[in-house]
């Protein structure tokens, strides 16, 4: 894809860091993937329909390599990712091939739906400079204020190690979500009603409203 946007800012982060979690803990907070809605994730750039959104699957898996995305046009991607509710993003990893084609920058941008590369000019709400990571081990801490209320994150893999494309087996997020939900009101009216007795009870009718 020609007419890339290549203007890189600073702001880079250098630092990521290897957990020392059980990986049964560590899988358990990488479950953001299945908070993406996934029918409108778009990965531009991608060498075929759709391998995208391959790559966005549980811990476990984060090793295989039967499912990935490889670039098309030159070493750039661009993922557009809608979540369904509201994400504090806390960390990322992003594994590929052990060579050139391993992703070497990312750059996050937020709350950007349908971004594209011509967007992808203004500065990012933060950078990363990569190490290879094959076995996905290494994860880049986002700084959390910034990532605190994120409904669309957007993910461009700026360049790579110096392959003539790119290629990501892995990517996870880490962090807490909070479902998107209208909000409901129960208003409770008390009324008087009298028995054959004549004794007075109180009943309770509950009306229910919605609050868009």
């Amino acid at each position: 894809m020609s007419g890339h946007g290549h203007g890189h800012g600073g702001g880079h982060s250098h630092g990521c860091c290897e957990c020392d979690h059980e990986p049964a803990e560590r899988g358990v907070e990488y479950e953001l993937y299945i908070r993406i809605d996934t029918e409108k994730l778009q990965c531009l750039n991608e060498s075929r329909d759709g391998d995208g959104k391959l790559v966005f699957k549980p811990w476990d898996q984060r090793t295989e390599r039967t499912k990935f995305v490889e670039s098309d046009a030159d070493e750039e991607l661009l993922f557009n990712i809608p979540f369904t509710g509201s994400v504090k993003l806390k960390g990322i990893i992003i594994s590929g091939e052990d060579d050139e084609s391993h992703p070497a920058e990312i750059r996050l941008y937020k709350n950007i739906p349908q971004m594209s590369f011509d967007d992808t000019s203004r500065e990012p709400e933060q950078a990363f400079r990569l190490n290879r990571d094959p076995l996905a081990e290494l994860e880049y801490p986002t700084k959390i204020a910034r990532f605190s209320n994120v409904e669309h994150l957007s993910i461009h893999i700026s360049r790579n190690f110096g392959a003539e494309s790119t290629r990501v087996y892995y990517i996870g997020l880490r962090g807490e979500y909070t479902e998107a939900h209208r909000h409901e009101v129960t208003i409770c009216n008390y009324e008087a009603a009298a028995n054959p007795a004549d004794h007075k009870v109180e009943t309770i009718t509950p009306q229910t409203h919605f609050i868009s």
